[in-house]
């Protein structure tokens, strides 16, 4: 039995494909963004933020991608319906450190392995998602 295990990890080229394709799609639908792309341990890889984005979107995208690869699941819908009838997890969630419910939040899945998380933020959270999938799209 070994000591050590290996993970799969997002490369930095392949963040900067998905940054460009975020940008894109936030360009095609006329919003603003920060993007943050973390690697599978959560540290960042990759960031950028659009001119005039939110002050405070910088620091949502990396929260919703902390929140994504730290538990493997998007952010939003998938989050809310699994606390909403739990009061425990509704109320206790949101004293966990660098966690973010809102949507715009998604793993990056390579052969079927966390390799990392995509968080986008700047506006509405359904817009925000959109950005996310088309980060994705690029894998």
């Amino acid at each position: 039995m070994s000591n050590t295990f290996s993970s799969v990890s997002v490369n930095l080229a392949t963040c900067q494909k998905m940054g460009e394709a975020a940008i894109a799609k936030a360009i095609e639908i006329g919003i603003t963004i920060s993007l943050t792309i973390v690697d599978s341990a959560g540290n960042v890889k990759y960031y950028i933020r659009m001119d005039n984005a939110p002050l405070i979107a910088s620091d949502i995208s990396r929260k919703k991608a902390i929140t994504a690869v730290g538990f493997g699941m998007p952010t939003g819908e998938a989050w809310h319906n699994f606390i909403k009838d739990d009061p425990i997890l509704n109320n206790g969630v949101q004293n966990i450190n660098d966690f973010m419910l809102l949507g715009g939040g998604m793993p990056i899945m390579v052969d079927n392995q966390l390799a990392g998380a995509v968080g986008v933020s700047g506006a509405h959270y359904s817009h925000d998602e959109t950005c996310a999938t088309a980060a994705l799209s690029v894998l």
